[in-house]
């Protein structure tokens, strides 16, 4: 018998909560391995990305009707169950007899009686449901969200997380790739003329190097890793775009002092800002990660501002929201002995000038309609 899709899903889970495996590469392996039609397909995804996202709230709607005996010897496989199930009853409103009877049915024996139990009690809880806070309601770990409401305020604070708890938008640009608008803002909002050269220093996947070649300005595309490095020629090559792709440490540049005309840093980060793409980052990212990656942040500019030109322009983004990761790594730089201007804060379309607020030097787009980032400019001295 074809495995069902709640049997592919639960597969899915066991491998990322015990293997270690990335949701959003796991999926399409796994899928590509069965025969399920295209509405199967679609709901193993929606059943693995949603348990994975939504995981603390699963849990504590299953444990008030798990004595604590048997919380304590739980076993993973059972908790999974438990969480695939509340998923599907809590928040995809799936009819008992379908999100009860066949969770259970992927069951061992020993333990269907449990599930079948604590599972039709779930089905029957309403929306209001009174949660513990904000970071059982919303599925994230407490750091995270005291980092990300102390940050950017409580009220706003939350209306992001609430913004990331929802799937994944990606827009079509006029040349056929699928891009978040965030990252398309960051390519609107760079400043330069047609011709001149622009050094994309974490390039990959390559969406932001090949927008800017469309906009008419030479690109050199670089990464570290070989493999974001044949991920981005091949997009390039897609394309059909003007873009040489390079690899290289962007902390030790292989390019001559004054080489470009602007750098682009889209820097590597704690990545809170779009936790909407990736279901179980907020489950690995630890509370020293932003600390820890604004030293690497810092080292990349002073990389960058070595190869810019007199004149030259770098821009700064990251798909975060800590201050850490933004206002002051700014601050340091503007501290240094690199003589640097701050240019005017970037606007934006209609569409996201209502996601845009700048704060001490920093323009931060707000996780609404888009991924978060946090982008600044700075020209160097001539």
């Amino acid at each position: 018998m074809a495995e069902s899709a709640r049997a592919v899903a639960l597969r899915c889970l066991k491998r990322i909560e015990t293997g270690g495996a990335y949701a959003n590469l796991l999926v399409k392996q796994v899928l590509d391995t069965t025969a399920l039609d295209g509405k199967d397909r679609r709901f193993v995804t929606e059943l693995v990305y949603g348990t994975t996202r939504m995981q603390r709230t699963c849990d504590y709607l299953v444990d008030q009707f798990l004595t604590e005996k048997n919380k304590k010897k739980l076993e993973q496989d059972v908790r999974l169950l438990l969480r695939l199930g509340a998923y599907q009853l809590y928040f995809l409103k799936t009819p008992p007899h379908a999100g009860v009877g066949e969770t259970v049915a992927l069951a061992p024996k020993r333990v269907k009686g449990l599930l079948n139990a604590v599972l039709r009690k779930v089905a029957g809880l309403d929306e209001a449901v009174t949660f513990p806070s904000l970071a059982v309601e919303l599925s994230y770990p407490d750091w995270i969200v005291e980092s990300i409401q102390a940050n950017i305020g409580v009220e706003r604070g939350e209306a992001a997380l609430r913004a990331m708890n929802q799937p994944a938008k990606a827009t079509e640009r006029d040349d056929g790739y699928f891009q978040d608008l965030a990252s398309q803002w960051v390519v609107e909002s760079f400043a330069g003329s047609e011709g001149e050269l622009v050094l994309d220093m974490c390039a990959a996947p390559g969406g932001k190097a090949t927008g800017l070649a469309a906009r008419g300005f030479s690109v050199v595309a670089s990464d570290i890793r070989l493999k974001r490095v044949e991920l981005t020629a091949k997009n390039v090559a897609q394309l059909g775009s003007d873009v040489a792709v390079v690899a290289a440490d962007g902390a030790n540049l292989p390019f001559s002092d004054n080489s470009f005309d602007h750098v682009l840093l889209d820097a590597p980060c704690s990545g809170l800002g779009s936790l909407r793409r990736r279901a179980d980052a907020r489950w690995r990212i630890d509370k020293d990660a932003p600390q820890r990656l604004a030293k690497t942040q810092n080292a990349l500019i002073a990389s960058a501002l070595r190869v810019l030109k007199p004149g030259g322009t770098l821009t700064y983004s990251v798909c975060t929201l800590t201050k850490s990761e933004g206002e002051a790594v700014l601050e340091q730089v503007l501290e240094s002995d690199v003589k640097v201007t701050l240019l005017d804060p970037p606007q934006a379309n209609s569409e996201l000038k209502e996601q845009l607020e700048t704060r001490n030097g920093v323009t931060y787009l707000y996780p609404e309609e888009s991924d978060a980032m946090m982008l600044f400019q700075l020209r160097i001295a001539c």
